[in-house]
């Protein structure tokens, strides 16, 4: 039987977070620099957007870019910018034929001008869009986005005049980058990596993991099916026990 007629459709994750790692491993392997493997893990990109949209999935999101990866060499950082900018611009259209809605978070004022206007136009472009949101992290990392949660919480509480007593996880969640969107039900790793990588640390609390070893740029729809019908099997508890 085919993986995708396994899957139970009434039993969807609403959303699906993704650490996309791998491309460096995987153009190495082929006696090619590490830009060689950003440039074909876009391949990937489109592969998943098409798994999840025949789901009917609503909301997907990707690592692409993590604060960390700044420290990365000044050459390659370069790259993957003016690569992340001409993927934007080449696939803006697509996004809009296929109903996917592009949102961003993370730090984007960190990002050059000419790749935030960029990921900008793209956002208003894709806007009516509401067959499938792509949230694509960018110069994000879930510490960065706690302790800047932190901050905007005391801002507004004691300018406001407000008790901060009053603050629990609802009120904490509205001030995270993902306040528009639900917490991810299953969070996939590729490349065999057994770690999390600083990525949406408060929102996976209760999320299902899926680590696998295959590479980004040969991760491919079947794999994505894989990773849910693995995700169907398990049993969601948010700290109950099986009896409930």
């Amino acid at each position: 039987m085919d993986i995708k007629e396994q899957i139970d459709h009434n039993l969807i994750p609403q959303h699906v977070a993704l650490i996309m790692d791998g491309n460096g491993r995987w153009a190495k392997q082929r006696g090619k620099d590490r830009i060689y493997g950003h440039e074909n893990g876009v391949k990937a990109v489109r592969e998943t957007l098409e798994a999840a949209g025949e789901l009917k999935i609503p909301y997907i999101t990707m690592y692409a870019f993590s604060t960390e990866n700044w420290n990365r060499p000044k050459k390659e950082v370069d790259t993957l910018m003016e690569l992340l900018v001409n993927t934007i611009r080449n696939e803006t259209k697509e996004l809009c034929d296929k109903g996917i809605r592009l949102h961003a978070i993370g730090n984007l004022k960190s990002l050059p001008e000419k790749c935030l206007l960029e990921l900008k136009e793209a956002v208003k472009l894709t806007e009516n869009n509401n067959k499938l949101n792509l949230i694509i992290a960018l110069s994000y990392s879930a510490r960065w986005e706690i302790v800047n949660a932190v901050k905007n919480i005391l801002n507004d509480f004691i300018n406001g005049n407000k008790p901060i007593e009053n603050v629990d996880d609802k009120i904490f969640k509205k001030y995270l980058s993902t306040s528009d969107f639900p917490d991810p039900d299953l969070l996939i790793r590729t490349s065999g990596e057994l770690r999390l990588s600083n990525f949406l640390l408060w929102q996976i609390a209760y999320s299902e993991l899926y680590f696998t070893p295959v590479l980004w740029p040969d991760f491919n729809r079947e794999h994505f099916f894989e990773a849910v019908a693995e995700y169907q099997k398990r049993e969601r508890r948010f700290g109950k026990t099986g009896d409930f």
